[in-house]
């Protein structure tokens, strides 16, 4: 059986396996240990398997970041049809981004917290595509949402809101929501009061 599963892995099977035994590792323990070894001997292949397909760390991670924000964009997508009014499709854009972050706490961290925009090296070209993609997204409905202010006003509310949600996300993220700070607010009152912010004209 051993060496039917390598054979598989070996005709193309390697790779989506890799990012589904990556995705799975990164929940239990956070991005910052991966290792590709660990993960070739936890899929019964040589260490030297995955470099044939990832040639380091990073490029794993950014493949796992870039799917994480290709789910976000189709999650901006379905909130922006329908019939609903602007302000209510943005609600649900935000609901879908603290989805992600409550399902998925590491692959968030990932996405928004890593150093995979910066540091020495350039960001994955794909990585950023699609990054820019989801913001543009988000900032289009904002705009909607507001009636298609001028652009400065656009800008400074989509930064307030996206402030507001990540910083949000990881406060619930890490339990820094003491009840003093709570206070008789129920989960889906604070959602609603973080996702109905909206800054001053610009």
């Amino acid at each position: 059986m051993k060496k039917a599963k390598k054979a598989a892995y070996h005709h193309g099977d390697l790779h989506a396996a890799l990012l589904k035994a990556a995705a799975e590792e990164i929940e239990r323990n956070g991005y910052e240990t991966l290792s590709l070894r660990e993960l070739a001997t936890s899929l019964n292949v040589s260490r030297a398997a995955p470099y044939r397909h990832f040639p380091d760390k990073r490029a794993l991670l950014s493949m796992l970041a870039t799917e994480g924000f290709e789910q976000l964009i189709a999650m901006y997508r379905a909130a922006s049809g329908g019939t609903k009014s602007a302000e209510a499709r943005l609600k649900d854009a935000g609901l879908g981004y603290l989805e992600l972050a409550t399902k998925r706490p590491q692959l968030f961290r990932l996405m928004f917290a890593s150093d995979l925009f910066g540091g020495n090296e350039p960001p994955d070209p794909k990585l950023s595509a699609t990054a820019l993609e989801s913001y543009q997204l988000f900032e289009a409905m904002v705009a909607e949402a507001l009636g298609h202010p001028d652009n400065r006003t656009v800008k400074a509310a989509t930064i307030a809101g996206m402030s507001a949600t990540y910083g949000f996300a990881l406060l619930r993220m890490g339990d820094r929501l003491q009840p003093f700070m709570v206070g008789d607010l129920t989960q889906d009152q604070l959602v609603d009061a973080v996702l109905s912010l909206r800054p001053s004209k610009a």
